[in-house]
């Protein structure tokens, strides 16, 4: 059977277990399945047209549902479940082993473009960085989704984080590396190219020494009141 998360505040309505197993085959059958084993929860969890309350959220795997098939999403008999309240805030779980993968393939093929003289790998990867940006997603997310956390090869790191900071750096690294293939593609070579070193840098900057430049760029301009940039820095970060 899955097994369901509960957090601390809800544990009196299981008997104060942290975790239940649950069954079904979609995360709304479990969910069904953890109402009926514990009826008090519903009115914590859902609202009166059965539709879950705004401040839960559930993730799969740590995958947020909503990023799947939401309720509908189908789950495995050695999954986990997790429910997670809404924090003061706005802040989020944001998973930075899915941020981390994304830094490391950017670098390394980033590297690549350069060394074997590929403008075109570099415009693959700002197509893929604009694409995770307007998605909500890191771009090469899917690589640890699909392959790396399902071979056990990396572990969730679950975080209290703002992931819109993370989203507005790759989007400024899509939006240099896509200036960096327009001038390898007209001829200024050392442009383009010193355009890629500048997100490789970056990048390895955010990954090894966790300084998110574009990170703090968001807040910055958070500070200084510009429109859009409406989330404070997490405390002790």
């Amino acid at each position: 059977m899955a097994k369901l998360k509960i957090p601390s505040p809800l544990r009196n309505y299981t008997g104060g277990q942290p975790v239940v197993e649950v069954t079904g085959g979609t995360v709304a059958e479990a969910l069904d399945n953890l109402i009926e084993q514990h009826p008090d929860l519903r009115q914590h969890l859902f609202s009166g047209q059965d539709d879950l309350r705004p401040f839960v959220n559930l993730y799969l795997n740590s995958e947020d549902i909503r990023h799947l098939q939401q309720l509908d999403t189908p789950i495995q008999a050695d999954d986990r479940l997790m429910i997670v309240p809404s924090i003061a805030g706005g802040l989020e779980q944001v998973d930075h082993s899915a941020l981390r993968t994304n830094q490391a393939l950017i670098i390394s093929l980033s590297l690549m473009a350069f060394v074997l003289d590929l403008p075109w790998l570099v415009a693959i990867i700002a197509i893929i960085m604009a694409i995770g940006t307007a998605l909500k997603i890191p771009g090469f997310g899917f690589v640890y989704r699909r392959l790396l956390r399902p071979l056990k090869m990396v572990k969730p790191d679950i975080l209290v984080d703002n992931p819109e900071p993370h989203r507005f750096a790759q989007g400024i690294g899509a939006l240099v590396l896509g200036l960096g293939t327009l001038a390898l593609i007209f001829g200024s070579s050392s442009v383009g190219w010193a355009m890629v070193w500048l997100v490789i840098i970056l990048a390895g900057l955010n990954l090894f020494a966790g300084i998110c430049v574009g990170c703090a760029l968001y807040y910055w301009l958070g500070r200084l009141a510009v429109p859009g940039f409406i989330k404070a820095p997490p405390p002790k970060v």
